[in-house]
This record gives structure tokens, C-alpha cells and sequence, in this order.
């Protein structure tokens, strides 16, 4: 078995274990059991890199060539701060975190 092209990239329990679990509680509390248990996989493929200063947003996927697709769907979840915590899911795999107006990620 080949692993994904993203398999070089940190995992976000490594790169950012605050910020994972607060992902997992906010699903596990959603009761989104099957994204749940994807935290612990994701990948940080890339930064959003808007240039926003409240957004810290990654992909946990490459990034898609314009729209995701009808097998797309929004997570808003109830984020532990302020700001946003919405999930862009594609396919049942979790492929971006949107993270908005956070302290820095940890």
C-alpha cells in the first residue's frame, strides 16, 4: 500500500495538539463520531495563506482546483474561543479547518 502524496506533512496532533483537540471535542460534542476519529490523522498541507490576520486556516488536503464538488459539505462547530472552527468535508474526509479569530495556534 502507497502512502498519500501528503504523508511527508507534520500530522496536526504534532504541529498543533492544543488545536487538535479542541477539534476533536468540538465533533465529539457535534456528534460527528466519524470525523472525530480522523483528528488524529490529519495532515497540515498547507497554510490558507490569505494574508488575513484572523484566519489560521489549513488544508488537511491538497488544495482542490476550483470548487470541491457535490460531495462537499460545511461543519460549523462550536469553537472553544471566540472566533470560528468550520470543517470544509469532502467525500466524509476532512479537508480544511477554517480557523478564525484564535490566539495563535498551538
Amino acid at each position: 500500500m502507497t502512502e498519500p502524496a501528503d504523508a511527508g506533512s507534520p500530522r496536526l496532533v504534532d504541529r498543533y495538539p492544543v488545536l487538535a483537540q479542541q477539534l476533536r471535542e468540538a465533533l465529539v460534542a457535534e456528534r460527528e463520531p466519524s470525523l472525530a476519529d480522523q483528528v488524529e490523522k490529519l495532515r497540515v498541507v498547507a497554510e490558507c495563506g490569505c494574508g488575513d490576520d484572523f484566519c489560521q486556516s489549513l488544508y488537511t488536503a491538497p488544495k482542490p482546483t476550483g470548487a470541491y464538488g457535490p460531495e462537499h459539505r460545511n461543519v460549523r462547530l462550536d469553537a472553544p474561543w471566540p472566533g470560528m472552527l468550520i470543517l470544509d468535508v469532502v467525500d466524509g474526509q476532512i479537508a480544511y479547518v477554517e480557523v478564525l479569530d484564535r490566539s495563535p495556534l498551538d
